[in-house]
């Protein structure tokens, strides 16, 4: 019996990668500096699995930005407004193209199926051209063997790279993706030859595709690439993983009939009815399963007499000799390493791993099953199990009882959104196009410091009031020297927008160091929801009091809806997330209705990770938006007409649910669109009717690129081709927070002189 990992995060315990490229690109520090963390990072990742006992280590799940960039780098495959002018591809292209520069916009960025990490999107087309750019995954290799490590090389397979890609600017939308893949495989055929000449005996294929419903043209495409694949992978073993969800019944069979696999990985955790697949189906003979039985994407302790059970009922359909105990999917979507949380109670810190601690577990179930149970360690486990299950801390009766309450009900507001949108108008009184931003302002190292020597207890509560009303007044001020119409308050006092909430509401525990990969450098904190919710007090009243008296302008408040605190949290296992969700709804609605009472006229309520939580499986959606979207109004139903309630997504394909975000019964929604080539104004052109308020973003905050005037007036323009007038908003992508102030002020600058540049052209057409 032996072990494997699947992939494992690549930041470091203490956001060591974050801090170095952060360096590099504001030119602290050097290349070689950055290369040098990384290094040393790579080092450790492996030096740990292999002191743990793990069998299969993997490499090549290291990355300065994203995975699927990195496959992108290594085909070659970089769109012709970067100027590439061939070779080996280095930081500057692949960094322009994560994240554009000061002349060009950097690439897609979309959520990796249902999960808050951010990849790349591919751009690809009849005449992209393939070559073999970036020998990362042998250099990698290559490097952890000269440690004394024998690794699994891991890459992105050709199948997925492909239907996770979009059509290149200027190309049909309804290009043959797929098409691509002869043009791709001479490129893979390269690196298998380069990794058996390096001495791998292993490689493992990324094919997470594999779990989506897949027409028989694209399951045709796997039985294809790994056909022509065979001949160049001969004498190796080779690992097809598939994480995320159930592997449908065809496209298990298709993966199970290829001749050039050696091995199997799938999700036991989300994929709870491949477990019977695999024993009603059958298993191919002298095949490997990688049962990944260890959650890679939650923070709470195995229960490993349950994972043993499993293993042990697979071992009748496999043998003992060709299962490997596994993670579900990739490490890096849990936190680093418990070790480095000091504050986390006993209690709490008992019932969790990370995925340091994880590494550990996946070893001890491959050690039970061959016999050499450590009966300390799984006692320990057992002991954990039983607190958790027991706790009076995770239960709050009155709370259960009220979320069930809202189960065969249907909560609306009392008037048709074009009814409350006149009555809102004549109360507010906004221009045509009024400008808003999305709700957070640049986070300085000043403000940081502020916070952290608040929570630290070196400044009184008196001065960290008085530090964080000078911001909002700065950033009240701001905007409206820059004439904007509906005002934020910049969100000072926020971590982030899930934590904030997180620290105020019951049920919830918190990390020092549990950070998790959103995208690129950006990283977050999830909380852990670990027992029943609801609100103590309110939270966020008395700075939207605060930012609303000090302008005649309306004000939003500023909340983080209900799914998306879900859904960015480390969810309790024990309980269905839906009946998670309706509890954090009703505590969100006691927070609407208590801005609402004081006087504050506009109340966002976000829902950035809607689409995020989407389950990957089509016959799963209905039940999912049903109680998604319910919860966003349980939130708002209770409010007066005259009340304008916004919500905010971003970075995610919403045109696929676009009637269940028609169905939030928002009055505004301001959303993603410039980094995706407008995309979400499809929807639109193909006859989708929308009556409230919209605001598909007019530039992409994610870069440190700034917009012409004339750039956004153009965007503006192409939305009112599909879009009537009185509906249309004016806004950035998402939060400013990440941005530094030059920036944002330039790039308002220009937001609002085309909004006010587009507003004289409509009146002089009249």
């Amino acid at each position: 019996m032996a072990s494997h990992i699947v992939g494992y995060p690549r930041m470091g315990p203490k956001r060591e990668l974050k801090f170095a490229l952060e360096s590099f690109w504001d030119g602290k520090s050097s290349a070689e500096d950055l290369e040098k963390v990384a290094t040393d990072l790579r080092a450790s990742i492996w030096k740990q699995m292999a002191d743990a006992g793990i069998k299969y280590i993997p490499s090549n799940t290291f990355s300065y930005y994203d995975q699927v960039l990195d496959t992108t780098a290594m085909l070659g495959a970089v769109p012709e407004r970067y100027s590439w002018a061939g070779g080996e591809i280095g930081f500057d292209t692949y960094f322009s193209m994560a994240r554009g520069n000061a002349t060009v916009p950097a690439m897609e960025m979309t959520k990796w199926f249902d999960t808050n990490y951010h990849f790349i999107v591919p751009e690809l087309g009849p005449n992209t051209k393939f070559s073999y750019s970036s020998h990362k995954a042998v250099n990698e290799y290559k490097e952890a063997k000269a440690l004394g490590v024998d690794t699994v090389p891991v890459l992105i397979g050709p199948v997925s790279y492909l239907l996770l890609s979009k059509p290149a600017k200027g190309v049909e939308k309804g290009f043959p993706l797929l098409s691509l893949l002869s043009s791709i495989l001479p490129v893979y055929k390269e690196v298998i030859a380069e990794l058996k000449a390096a001495g791998a005996s292993w490689i493992q294929f990324d094919e997470p595709t594999l779990v989506l419903d897949l027409d028989s043209d694209k399951l045709a495409a796997f039985s294809a690439a790994y056909t022509e694949l065979e001949a160049p992978l001969s004498g190796l073993n080779v690992l097809i993983e598939t994480y995320f969800a159930d592997i449908p019944a065809e496209s298990y069979k298709t993966l199970t009939s290829l001749n050039s696999v050696t091995a199997y990985g799938f999700d036991l955790v989300r994929g709870t009815q491949t477990l019977e697949l695999i024993k009603s189906a059958g298993f191919p003979s002298g095949k490997y399963l990688f049962a990944g039985v260890v959650d890679g994407r939650n923070i709470w302790a195995d229960d490993l007499a349950a994972s043993l059970s499993t293993l042990q009922s697979l071992e009748a359909v496999v043998g003992k000799d060709k299962l490997v105990a596994s993670t579900s999917c990739s490490l890096m979507h849990t936190a680093v390493d418990l070790v480095n949380e000091t504050k986390l109670d006993d209690e709490i810190k008992s019932w969790l791993a990370f995925a340091a601690q994880k590494v550990v577990e996946v070893n001890a179930l491959a050690k039970a099953l061959a016999g050499q149970k450590d009966e300390a360690y799984f006692a320990a486990n057992a002991a954990a199990q039983a607190s958790r299950r027991s706790s009076p801390r995770v239960t709050n009766e009155e709370v259960q009882k009220a979320a069930a309450a809202l189960k065969g009900s249907d909560h609306r507001r009392a008037t048709n959104v074009s009814s409350r949108l006149d009555a809102q108008q004549k109360k507010l009184n906004l221009p045509v196009l009024p400008t808003t931003t999305i709700g957070s302002f640049p986070q300085t190292v000043e403000l940081r410091r502020v916070r952290r020597e608040y929570k630290a207890k070196k400044i009184t509560e008196e001065e960290y009031v008085s530090a964080i009303k000078e911001e909002i007044s700065k950033v009240v001020k701001i905007q409206e020297e820059l004439d904007i119409d509906v005002l934020v308050h910049g969100e000072p006092e926020r971590n982030d927008m899930v934590e904030y909430f997180g620290e105020q509401l019951s049920g919830f525990a918190f990390t020092a160091n549990g950070w998790v990969q959103s995208y690129g450098s950006r990283c977050v904190k999830p909380p852990i929801i670990y027992g029943d919710v609801s609100r103590p007090n309110p939270m966020t009243v008395f700075w939207s009091k605060m930012a609303q008296s000090m302008t005649s302008r309306p004000m939003k408040g500023m909340l983080t809806g209900p799914v998306t605190i879900l859904n960015w949290s480390f969810v309790r296992n024990d309980q269905p997330r839906f009946e998670t969700c309706y509890q954090i709804a009703l505590a969100i609605k006691k927070e609407v209705e208590d801005l609402e009472a004081a006087g504050i006229q506009v109340i966002q309520i976000d829902e950035a990770a809607l689409r995020e939580g989407l389950p990957l499986r089509k016959a799963e959606h209905a039940f999912y938006l049903d109680w998604a979207v319910h919860s966003f109004r349980i939130t708002n139903c209770g409010v007066q007409d005259t009340t304008q309630i916004h919500t905010h997504m971003c970075y995610s394909n919403f045109n696929d649910i676009i009637h269940s975000i028609i169905n939030m019964d928002a009055d505004v929604i301001t959303i993603e669109n410039s980094r995706s080539d407008e995309k979400l104004l499809s929807v639109f052109r193909e006859g989708v009717k929308y009556g409230a308020g919209i605001g598909p973003g007019v530039y992409d905050i994610h870069s440190p690129r700034i917009p012409s005037t004339e750039e956004i007036a153009d965007r503006i323009n192409k939305m009112l081709a599909v879009l009537d007038t009185n509906i249309l908003w004016v806004n950035p992508d998402c939060g400013l927070k990440t941005r530094k102030y030059a920036e944002v002020k330039a790039a308002l600058t220009n937001m609002v002189s085309a909004a006010k540049l587009i507003r004289t052209e409509l009146a002089s057409a009249k």
